[in-house]
């Protein structure tokens, strides 16, 4: 009972952070806090439900709709963060309702996929391997972004929600700081997976472990290329999405096929 009415009051406070920054855009900065203020409260209230759906006594509850929530919430407080330093608020318009309708789902009575383990390093590899995912969807997400602002400005059309966007810059270095930081924790999930898992290649691990050693060649070298030649716009957008559809098929592929096809 708890979860449910602690998700439904997140999905609530979510919301309305999402409306008041729509509202607001724009706007004199000192404004956007009280915006802000409600997803911050959804976000606490997020990580109470949470809390309860993934933390059991038998295990964790990693099912496909807990993890899309935890990977939301972590993409929720990454927002909140990053919006201290610079301008980048107007991403919650779309990702405060998807964290707070993920939430709300998470908490609808699913059949629990329970990893029951006790050994804390396989847990660390697991939360590892959840916040590495969370950071580099929101690197694609800031890619679309990203690619959206780069084809206004180069079509004339520089008004509407582009007005509100940080500068091609700004948003560019953002979206390798998101990038940096998920590939040193993918690089530590995968790490550890190869320490403490049994077997990585296993016949149900396979496909995640292959998709996932993909995507991080990739990342790899979409941050070579930029820090040894500079590659930016079209391209380091592509070699984004690329590698965020490669590592969202390891986590969410191999879960939504296990769960509800297998």
């Amino acid at each position: 009972m708890f979860p449910t009415i602690a998700s439904a009051l997140a999905a609530l406070f979510y919301c309305l952070s999402a409306f008041l920054i729509f509202k607001q855009l724009g706007t004199a900065q000192h404004q956007r806090w009280v915006a802000l203020t409600p997803a911050t409260a959804g976000m606490l209230l997020q990580a109470a439900a949470l809390n309860v759906l993934i933390i059991r006594p038998e295990g964790l509850n990693l099912g496909f709709f807990a993890a899309f929530s935890l990977i939301a919430w972590l993409i929720s407080i990454q927002i909140l963060l990053s919006s201290i330093y610079r301008r980048i608020e107007s991403l919650g318009i779309v990702i405060f309702p998807v964290s707070g309708l993920s939430t709300l789902i998470a908490s609808l009575p699913f059949t629990d996929h329970l990893i029951t383990t006790s050994n804390h390093a396989v847990q660390g590899h697991i939360m590892v391997s959840v916040i590495a995912y969370s950071l580099i969807t929101l690197g694609a997400f800031q890619a679309g972004l990203l690619a959206y602002q780069d084809h206004s400005i180069r079509q004339h059309h520089p008004g509407g929600f582009i007005r509100f966007l940080p500068p091609l810059h700004d948003m560019e270095t953002l979206l390798f700081q998101f990038l940096g930081f998920g590939f040193l924790c993918l690089s530590a999930s995968l790490l550890t997976g190869f320490i403490y898992l049994e077997d990585i290649f296993a016949q149900h691990l396979v496909h995640k472990t292959v998709l996932s050693i993909v995507g991080w060649v990739i990342l790899g070298v979409l941050l070579f290329g930029r820090l040894r030649f500079g590659w930016r716009g079209k391209t380091a957008i592509r070699w984004t999405l690329a590698a965020f559809v490669f590592l969202m098929l390891a986590f969410f592929g191999s879960k939504l096929v296990l769960e509800f096809i297998l």
